[in-house]
């Protein structure tokens, strides 16, 4: 941008206003950018909170109709659903999975039957079946690749039965894109859209989650052997490229903010649906320093999730999706 000498140019003069400054904004926020994570869990009519994630709960099945019924009043238009697994359903085959009964696809189908006009994500990873704790099969200490591939076929294919809307490998694990595509096309399943996790990164940001899901205490080792070295960049395009080509619709870049130049780039050499998620550990942190009066959070959080738009970002998977929505409801 190049301006005149001063004082012919004055640049605070298109910040002296709110309307002054709403009438040159580049990035706006609104509740339709949001993706809600939400977890479900056995049981009746009940929610407990995570402990590590304040102000986010698990709920029951029985009550993830109202909370959509909330998304949809609040114009939010998708949810995103992970499962809070019983321990005794994680075995060595996952078979829980593809169970067309499991939490996730009974939570698919209470959705669609209390708010049609929702649209409903589900996450394609084995780690919350799994007694190893990690998204793929573990064979003599190794994760392995297309046996794993094979499970998260069928796990997908359950979901689309089950009327998800769009479906969100998280595994990373390769070839899995390419295969999910081929079996929905095959299955009569064309119209389901892939948001892949194309990017996503072994991050100390997962933590809360973990704990959300029931996966912290089973995980062995770590995911170092699938998930991107957070010092690599061009890997990640890389693997986004790859998912675009066996069919992907749209990529997500995991975690948020500590990979924003990641969406950057994403967004300039692809210029498809980008998205990001704002994981566990970045609500986590913002809400503690908020809880413990360091920040504002309503500000903070609203200056975070603008920041995912500035950076190229069409939206945005957050736990903060219906405080957001409301503050931005109400100016």
């Amino acid at each position: 941008m190049t301006y005149a000498p001063f004082p012919y140019a004055r640049p605070r003069r298109l910040r002296r206003t709110a309307a002054l400054r709403a009438m040159v904004s580049e990035a706006t926020l609104t509740p339709a950018d949001f993706i809600w994570p939400v977890f479900v869990m056995a049981g009746k009519d009940a929610e407990e909170p995570v402990s590590s994630m304040p102000g986010v709960v698990r709920r029951t099945v029985d009550r993830i109709g109202a909370a959509a019924r909330e998304a949809h009043a609040l114009g939010i238009p998708a949810m995103c659903i992970f499962p809070y697994t019983d321990p005794t359903l994680k075995t060595e085959d996952c078979a829980e999975a593809w169970n067309p009964d499991n939490l996730s696809n009974r939570a698919i189908r209470e959705i669609k039957n209390a708010c049609p006009e929702i649209a409903v994500m589900t996450d394609i990873a084995l780690d919350p079946y799994n007694i190893n704790g990690h998204d793929g099969y573990v064979e003599d200490g190794e994760i392995v690749n297309d046996r794993t591939v094979e499970a998260l076929v069928k796990m997908g294919l359950a979901q689309a039965e089950a009327g998800a809307d769009i479906l969100g490998p998280s595994d990373m694990m390769d070839g899995r894109i390419g295969a999910l595509r081929e079996a929905l096309e095959d299955e009569g399943h064309s119209d389901i859209a892939i948001l892949s996790y194309a990017a996503k990164y072994a991050s100390a940001f997962y933590g809360p989650f973990r704990d959300a899901v029931g996966a912290s205490g089973a995980l062995t080792g770590d995911k170092k052997t699938y998930q991107i070295d957070p010092a690599n960049g061009n890997e990640a395009m890389a693997m986004i490229a790859r998912d675009l080509s066996e069919g992907a619709d749209m990529i997500m870049v995991k975690p948020g903010m500590p990979y924003l130049d990641i969406c950057r780039r994403a967004k300039d050499d692809f210029g498809v649906p980008t998205f990001a998620y704002q994981v566990s550990g970045e609500y986590a942190m913002q809400q503690a320093a908020a809880l413990n009066g360091w920040i504002d959070g309503d500000k903070v959080m609203l200056e975070s999730l603008i920041g995912f738009k500035r950076a190229g970002c069409d939206g945005v998977l957050t736990y903060f999706a219906p405080a957001a929505a409301r503050l931005l409801a109400n100016g």
